[in-house]
């Protein structure tokens, strides 16, 4: 069953708070449960529009609130977690956007996951910003992108988000943006997704050629072959190519790259997870920027 300030109520009690059930609906509560032994089903969520997406995890939640509250459409959120978010449901019902104090079987519907993290956010989407926007708006400033050929798996698009975010990484190219923006992947990201964009592009290939042309190094990495990254200068500019992790980065792709990548290792695995490997790369080119 849920709750919600309706839009038009008058302002709450300023002692109350904001998630706590008055005494009016907790008799209404009860009478609807006098009349029937059974349970009712839970109110179904209105549908989703194109333009809007469902962002839950308590991390990701709060990042989002922090960083645009104006994005949220609505709110849904377990009873013992409410406390937590009082100032997000006196901000929306200031604004006269409906929150509602849910049970775990409501939020799992609505999250259509069982990870929801007591908490849903229906909000609205970043924009897209095209590459060529974005090459333009950097200049000849120091710049890492990451380019994604094939990679799907929501919690790797999340791990890397996380680590983009960690070293300042802004950008990520890939064929299908609206992935790196799914709610499995933005709540692994924890937060770092409100700092990373996704760059759509239709063709890699092209895509790359553009970023060569503004000035970046093209990277690309093999688990079979090339440098070493800890004895290998990266460039300021760069645009790092991982591939998904069955066949790694397409033919075309590979021919393009000005230097290809090995992670040292002991060799008694193959090849490290993507997320995995974007993390030690990110962070070797971070920390030789700093120098």
């Amino acid at each position: 069953m849920s709750q919600h300030r309706p839009k038009g109520a008058k302002a709450a009690n300023p002692l109350q708070k904001p998630w706590a059930k008055t005494a009016k609906t907790a008799a209404n509560t009860m009478q609807r449960s006098n009349a029937s032994a059974k349970p009712q089903p839970a109110k179904p969520m209105k549908a989703v529009l194109e333009d809007e997406s469902k962002v839950y995890g308590e991390n990701a939640c709060r990042v989002l609130f922090t960083q645009r509250p104006e994005a949220i459409v609505r709110l849904y959120i377990a009873d013992k977690l409410a406390p937590k978010f009082a100032d997000v449901m006196k901000y929306l019902a200031a604004a006269k956007k409906a929150y509602h104090v849910v049970d775990e079987a409501e939020l799992e519907k609505v999250a259509a996951s069982q990870h929801h993290g007591g908490i849903v956010l229906l909000v609205k989407r970043k924009p897209i910003p095209s590459l060529a926007n974005y090459l333009n708006q950097k200049g000849n400033k120091r710049d890492c992108l990451l380019a994604l050929d094939g990679v799907g798996n929501p919690h790797n698009l999340g791990a890397i988000t996380r680590t983009c975010a960690h070293f300042g990484i802004t950008g990520v190219i890939m064929r299908e943006p609206q992935l790196l923006h799914s709610g499995a992947a933005l709540r692994t990201a924890e937060g770092g997704g409100e700092f990373v964009e996704a760059l759509k592009c239709d063709d890699m290939p092209l895509a790359l050629r553009l970023c060569k042309e503004a000035g970046y190094t093209l990277v690309t990495t093999s688990s079979h072959g090339g440098q070493s990254l800890y004895q290998t200068a990266l460039p300021e500019k760069v645009v790092i190519v991982f591939g998904e992790e069955m066949f790694g980065v397409s033919k075309n792709v590979a021919k393009a790259a000005d230097i290809a990548l090995q992670i040292p290792g002991t060799g008694k695995v193959e090849s490290l997870n993507v997320s995995v490997a974007a993390s030690l790369i990110l962070g070797e080119w971070y920390r030789q920027q700093q120098r």
